[in-house]
């Protein structure tokens, strides 16, 4: 009996199309095995957050600057003056109202001493130091900038 020429070459191409198929199958497979022992090796690190009591905090004191007097350019003038002193402003704006007398500094983490070396740094009173925390803030202090700005110190 005699052969058929077509259903032989069908079968040789669906046998090449399997053998290819379990080949590529078969090094990703080894591809697979090998990532999964680097994973074992060489795990992943995870970013976490400090612990509260790490010695890195409250040594960046992170401030915002608000205008309360209304003066133009008022908050970006005391920007540059705590960025001088060491300090990292991260916002200006204004505040929500311009009647402010005396500048105020308001401790936002609840470390008032944070607070106080910001107030001493622009020579603001201690009386004008408020405590005010507020989970919603990620930020240490905010200054507000009040009509008293001309007495402040500009160093």
């Amino acid at each position: 009996m005699a052969e058929n020429p077509e259903s032989n070459d069908s079968t040789l191409s669906s046998g090449l199309i399997l053998n290819a198929a379990i080949g590529f199958l078969s090094v990703l497979l080894v591809l697979l095995i090998l990532a999964l022992i680097t994973r074992l090796i060489y795990p992943r690190i995870v970013n976490e957050r400090a612990e509260s009591n790490s010695q890195l905090i409250s040594e960046i004191i992170q401030i915002e600057v608000l205008n309360g007097c209304g003066e133009a350019g008022i908050a970006n003038a005391f920007t540059g003056i705590l960025r001088h002193n060491g300090f990292d402003v991260v916002e200006t704006g204004n505040f929500d109202h311009f009647e402010l007398k005396e500048t105020i500094v308001i401790s936002r983490s609840g470390v008032l001493d944070n607070a106080k070396r910001v107030a001493n740094a622009l020579g603001v009173k201690e009386e004008n130091v408020i405590r005010e925390e507020s989970p919603d803030y990620f930020l240490d202090v905010t200054v507000v900038v009040g009509h008293d700005y001309e007495q402040l110190n500009k160093d």
